[in-house]
């Protein structure tokens, strides 16, 4: 017996034509016509009545539907489980933006180590895009800021790591051996930020913390991260804010005039999620990587202080 004997006989019995069995399967309908002979003659009995008008099951093809069903659904089962086989040894797509700095490549990096058969596929995509396409099934786990309820069912956030905010000003408004930067003091110059809707995460966080202030801040075109930075250390007072990482990279590149300050009083975090399906394995290996990577940087609450 052959599954194709099988879903032959489960259209015909229940479309009840032949010829519509044929257009259901995409086959010609002699083709199902002789499908249906051999399955009889291995059974060793007929299965339809068939007339120039209908076709009926037989006795024993009543009895023989309820054994198809099963057949049936036994193998679409099969091929399921081989397919999260395959999909187990081939790619997750993690939907991502930007400001992790060299934390993603510690989160890969862990991730490698952990399932060397799986390849992480990072896409850049604005943060509604990513949780829209992993609803859909197009992206296995989604990087996040910010509130990002109602979740659409199947899905969880988990909170991985907490940050505040670094700053980015001229090194006359401060001093070598202050790590910290008054909120309150940054405001009485512009700051240097994007555009709501392009990192409403960001943004939201800092007017927050100036409502709590009391204070209101003047914003001026942010521009080029290269540019923000060789106008607020040559240009009239300004400044910027950055993640963590991404100031650490910036940082690293030694930016003459700048320093870089964490904001404090009050200080302004940023809580990043990954929202992952519940049932993927993959996605909770990479929420436990991405976990590790954190530890192995370390509490970002004692942040260096940098300037040039």
């Amino acid at each position: 017996m052959e599954i194709r004997q099988v879903r032959c006989f489960l259209a015909v019995a229940e479309l009840r034509h032949f010829g519509r069995a044929a257009e259901q399967l995409h086959i010609v309908q002699p083709a199902v016509s002789q499908q249906i002979r051999r399955l009889e003659l291995e059974l060793g009995t007929q299965l339809f009545h068939r007339t120039t008008r209908t076709v009926e099951l037989t006795p024993a093809g009543v009895v023989f539907l309820d054994h198809a069903r099963q057949i049936a659904a036994a193998v679409d089962r099969g091929g399921q489980a081989m397919l999260q086989v395959r999909l187990a040894n081939s790619t997750l797509r993690v939907g991502t933006g930007s400001g992790l700095g060299d934390l993603l490549g510690l989160v890969l990096e862990e991730s490698a180590r952990r399932r060397p058969d799986l390849t992480i596929d990072l896409v850049r995509l604005p943060e509604q895009q990513r949780l829209r396409q992993l609803a859909e099934g197009k992206l296995g786990a989604a990087i996040v800021r910010g509130a990002v309820e109602p979740l659409s069912e199947g899905l969880e956030r988990i909170p991985v790591l907490s940050e505040a905010l670094i700053a980015a000003l001229p090194t006359t408004y401060t001093t070598p051996r202050r790590r910290n930067i008054r909120l309150d003091d940054l405001a009485a110059m512009p700051a240097r930020l994007p555009e709501r809707d392009q990192n409403p995460v960001l943004v939201n966080a800092l007017m927050a913390a100036c409502q709590r202030i009391g204070r209101t801040l003047r914003c001026i075109p942010a521009g080029t991260d290269e540019d923000m930075l060789a106008l607020i250390a040559t240009g009239p007072p300004s400044w910027t804010i950055f993640y963590p990482h991404k100031a650490e990279l910036l940082a690293r590149q030694s930016p003459r005039g700048i320093a870089f300050r964490r904001v404090v009083a009050p200080p302004v975090t940023v809580t990043t999620s990954l929202v992952i399906p519940t049932d993927s394995h993959d996605a909770q290996m990479f929420t436990e990587a991405f976990r590790t990577a954190v530890n192995a940087v370390g509490e970002r609450g004692h942040w260096f202080t940098h300037e040039t």
